[in-house]
């Protein structure tokens, strides 16, 4: 696997691991469209972050938002994943942490941040998600998400997570990821669209990873995302990888992911 690959995965569900770091993968699964492999990156070069600017600007476009591009490197409190297939983005997600610079859903819910941060929860948002409308992949989507939930939550020790969406798709991430409603619509003038704040818990993402994740099968019954996530197996090596590859990033105090005595949710 290359060097700055975090995961290699599958377009389609199988019965083998979802991890793909065997050699002989390649050799023993032919040509199959089904066999068909994204990976999963840290956007650290200039050339991932254009091509993730260009899928976001080209997505947000097309729904009559407006976008900005990346920063040129990464920022401490910033990091871009990537999804590529052959060098081709096909799916990007930015991860802010909290710091004394605050989160972007500042701008607009600093009512709502501020009685977070005062219950004691450590605050991160997703930002700048953009997926191939010709890929149209859950499994894309679904991975992209889990490994930001492994590094915001079980590497940094960050306990809620925050995003401004649209208020046509509330109902899809309510029902896909267990996100809640948190602040009423507003007018984001950075993409000049309106916006509703929602917040996950990553106690309750934990929970559901640790019922449906690597269990796509699971998906006929259970309407949820969770079952095309990574199994709890999976998720320690991909987190191994992340340690061994991202050595700056500040880990998670304990077993659980998050500080000692956290009680507070949102």
């Amino acid at each position: 696997m290359d060097g700055d690959t975090i995961i290699g995965v599958p377009f389609e569900p199988h019965l083998r691991s979802l991890l793909v770091d065997q050699p002989d993968f390649a050799d023993t699964q032919g040509d199959d469209v089904s066999r068909r492999l994204f990976k999963i990156r840290s956007a650290d070069s200039s050339g991932q972050r254009s091509s993730a600017s260009i899928l976001i600007d080209r997505m947000y476009a097309r729904r009559g938002y407006l976008s900005t591009p990346l920063p040129q490197t990464q920022l401490p409190t910033r990091i871009t994943l990537v999804a590529s297939e052959h060098d081709e983005t096909i799916g990007t997600i930015t991860l802010g942490f909290d710091s004394p610079a605050g989160l972007h859903v500042d701008d607009l819910f600093a009512k709502e941040t501020a009685a977070l941060r005062d219950a004691g929860l450590k605050l991160c948002e997703f930002t700048k998600l953009a997926m191939d409308s010709v890929v149209r992949s859950r499994r894309v989507l679904a991975s992209l998400f889990h490994v930001a939930y492994m590094y915001s939550h079980r590497m940094m020790g960050f306990d809620s997570l925050l995003i401004e969406v649209n208020p046509r798709h509330v109902r899809y991430y309510q029902r896909m990821l267990g996100f809640k409603v948190l602040g009423p619509q507003r007018l984001n003038r950075r993409v000049n669209a309106p916006a509703v704040l929602l917040c996950l818990d990553f106690a309750h993402a934990r929970e559901q990873i640790a019922r449906f994740g690597g269990k796509p099968e699971f998906s006929l019954v259970e309407r949820s995302l969770y079952p095309d996530f990574f199994s709890v197996a999976e998720e320690a090596s991909i987190i191994g990888r992340l340690r061994r590859t991202q050595p700056d990033a500040a880990y998670a105090h304990g077993p659980a992911g998050l500080p000692p005595g956290t009680q507070a949710r949102c």
